[in-house]
C-alpha cells in the first residue's frame, strides 16, 4: 500500500467451544484497509464475517494474532483505552439500525458525544452536521419510528460518523433494505470516504454493494484472500 494503513490485522485467530469441540472460525485472517478505501468481505453464512468485524473492532479479542488502529495494537490497550479507540476511532453500522425509540434522530447520533461528555448544545450542533451530511437535515427530530427503513438506516450512520471516525465496519448495512434504498446508503458510505479519508470495511451478501467497493475480500476456511 502507498499509504499508511488506518486499520490493520496480521494472522488473526479465534476460536469457540460447543460443548466439548473447538470451532476454530479464523484461521489466520490477514488485512490492511487505507484511509478512503472501501473494503468489502463476502463469504458464505456461517464463515465468520461477523466475527471478524468483532475482532477487528476490538469488540472481541482475538486468540492469536494482532489487530492495530492508526499503528497502536489493541491487545496492550486496556479495557477503558479500548473503549476510547471505539468511540473515538471507529464507527459501527449493523443490519438493523439499534435507534433507540424514545429519542429523536438527532439525539440518538448525538449520543456517542454524550459518552464522551460533550456539552449537549455542542453534542446537538454535531450530530446536526452529520445528519444532514446523510440528508436528513430536515428529519432531526423525528423520531424512529416516524422514519423510512432508508431514512433509520443513515441516521445510524450519521451515528457511526458524527465522532469523524478514521474507520468505519459495516456488517450487512443494506441487509434489509430495497434496491433504490441500498444504493442511496452506500453513495453515503462513498462520499464519506472521499470528504473525511474514512476507511470502511463492508461484510456485505450484496453482489452489487461488494461491486461497487475498491477491493473485494472473500472470508472462506478462516482466512481472507481477494475475491
Amino acid at each position: 500500500m502507498t499509504e499508511q494503513a488506518i486499520l490493520s490485522a496480521r494472522e488473526v485467530r479465534k476460536s469457540y467451544r460447543e460443548g466439548p469441540l473447538a470451532v476454530d472460525v479464523l484461521r489466520g485472517a490477514s488485512l490492511d484497509v487505507a484511509p478512503t478505501e472501501i473494503v468489502a468481505i463476502v463469504g458464505a453464512s456461517g464463515s465468520g464475517k461477523s466475527t471478524l468485524l468483532h475482532v477487528l473492532g476490538g469488540l472481541d479479542a482475538p486468540d492469536d494474532g494482532v489487530v492495530m488502529i492508526g499503528g497502536v495494537d489493541l491487545a496492550r490497550m486496556s479495557d477503558a483505552e479500548r473503549s476510547r479507540v471505539r468511540n473515538e476511532r471507529l464507527g459501527f453500522v449493523y443490519q438493523f439500525h439499534h435507534l433507540l425509540p424514545e429519542f429523536t434522530a438527532i439525539d440518538n447520533v448525538a449520543m456517542p458525544l454524550a459518552i464522551r461528555r460533550m456539552p449537549l448544545a455542542e453534542a446537538r450542533r454535531v450530530a446536526q452536521e452529520a445528519l444532514a451530511s446523510v440528508g436528513l437535515a430536515e428529519r432531526v427530530q423525528h423520531h424512529p419510528t416516524e422514519l423510512s427503513g432508508g431514512e433509520r438506516q443513515r441516521t445510524a450512520i450519521a451515528r457511526a460518523i458524527v465522532t469523524r471516525p478514521a474507520c468505519v465496519l459495516a456488517d450487512e448495512p443494506t441487509g434489509n433494505l430495497d434496491r433504490d434504498t441500498a444504493r442511496a446508503v452506500f453513495d453515503v458510505f462513498v462520499e464519506l470516504a472521499q470528504r473525511s479519508r474514512t476507511a470502511v470495511v463492508i461484510v456485505t451478501h450484496d453482489p452489487e454493494v461488494a461491486a461497487r467497493c475498491d477491493r473485494v475480500l472473500r472470508l472462506a476456511h478462516g482466512q481472507l484472500s481477494p475475491a
